[in-house]
């Protein structure tokens, strides 16, 4: 399908955005030259964590360890921005991440040589990658938001290696008004939503209240992960659309979902 046939199909519709503020540009403004109205509905906030003192620890010491692994976007920048401040990055500390944001926060850094998995964008596909296979006696530092997934890190310890995570952000919850979706739900307006967290989904569901979630239930729901797609089925979800990864993979999914008859 061309640009001209992707954009008609869907003009005039209204999509929900619901990436943390200040990272919801690209995909909205994507969705904007397709014709799309976005709507943007924050889920998660991100907020610095107020003791840095552990991010300084780990900057002190970060050549005792042999890789060290950025979970997101928000942990690069949040880590780094102590760590970097303090020192170099040390040449011999590799670098691993889970996705193609990420890596491209790390060149914002300066920091290009990084292990990461180019199809899947998540744990699981990171640790198929053949250097983080021999793990046995290696020293790995993991910098992540608050009550990550402990799966990379449990993985690791069982190749052989000894692990310490670091906390250098923290996810809580927007207090936001759902007034305007439940007006566009009302008024028959709202056309699909995107969703790229598990939590984020969560927190969606808490705060559209009940009648909101009677809506959501029924309203086409674009998910990039497989684990996303299994928290909205537990919620009760009726329309849920497993897409490809990243917001390409979203946008690839909203345009042939609407292009079908």
């Amino acid at each position: 399908m061309n640009a001209t046939a992707e954009k008609s199909v869907l003009a005039g519709r209204r999509i929900v955005v619901t990436r943390p503020a200040g990272q919801a540009t690209h995909l909205a403004e994507a969705l904007v030259e397709l014709g799309v109205h976005p709507v943007l509905f924050p889920v998660l906030a991100i907020e610095a964590v107020t003791d840095t003192a552990p991010l300084l620890d780990a900057a002190i010491q970060l050549e005792q360890y042999d890789w060290a692994v950025f979970v997101s976007p928000n942990a690069v920048d949040k880590a780094l921005a102590v760590v970097l401040e303090y020192r170099q990055w040390p040449d011999n500390v590799r670098v691993a991440t889970v996705g193609h944001s990420s890596e491209q926060a790390l060149a914002r850094h300066g920091i290009r040589d990084v292990v990461a998995p180019h199809e899947r964008f998540d744990s699981e596909a990171l640790l198929e990658l053949p250097p983080l296979q021999d793990m046995a006696g290696k020293r790995v530092i993991i910098f992540r938001g608050d009550g990550g997934r402990d799966l990379f890190g449990d993985t690791m310890k069982a190749r052989g290696a000894l692990v310490d995570y670091v906390t250098c952000y923290r996810r809580t919850k927007p207090a936001l008004d759902p007034a305007p979706l439940l007006k566009l739900w009302s008024d028959g307006r709202l056309d699909a939503i995107t969703i790229t967290s598990s939590e984020g989904l969560r927190n969606l569901y808490e705060m559209v209240g009940k009648l909101g979630q009677s809506w959501l239930k029924k309203t086409p729901t674009f998910v990039p992960h497989a684990r996303i797609a299994e928290q909205a089925r537990a919620l009760g979800f009726t329309q849920i659309i497993l897409t490809g990864p990243a917001d390409a993979g979203l946008l690839a999914g909203l345009v042939a979902h609407f292009s079908s008859p």
